[in-house]
């Protein structure tokens, strides 16, 4: 058994360790500011609450073989969470146009995931 991580491991790792550290500066260096814009917060706890599950969801994703489900929901977390990290700082409206995008490539990896084929054993 290889105790090496893959390489797709140590990516769903890192963005496990990023999605705690920016609901960690959402909820206390982030505060005011969120706090300022309407549903700031609100917005930002979607983002990281997403962000959180899928990554760990890819962490165990990784040792599947799966790379459509895989990357799918990788590109929804960069897509849906990072561009509601974004609105909640900035506002900057075009940006609920990309939000729905990241949901769809989440629910295309989780579909992907359910029709796709098993590894053999």
């Amino acid at each position: 058994m290889n105790a090496t991580p893959t390489r797709n491991e140590r990516l769903a790792a890192l963005l496990i360790f990023i999605a705690v550290a920016l609901g960690a500066m959402g909820a206390h260096a982030l505060d005011a500011r969120l706090t300022a814009s309407p549903k700031g917060l609100e917005i930002w706890k979607t983002a990281a609450l997403y962000h959180l599950v899928h990554a760990v969801s890819l962490y165990f994703l990784a040792a599947r073989n799966r790379p459509v489900a895989w990357w799918s929901i990788f590109s929804g977390i960069l897509l849906f969470s990072g561009s509601l990290y974004i609105y909640a700082l900035t506002q900057l409206k075009f940006l609920v146009f990309i939000t729905p995008v990241g949901g769809l490539l989440f629910m295309c990896g989780w579909l992907a995931l359910a029709l796709g084929k098993s590894r053999p054993q």
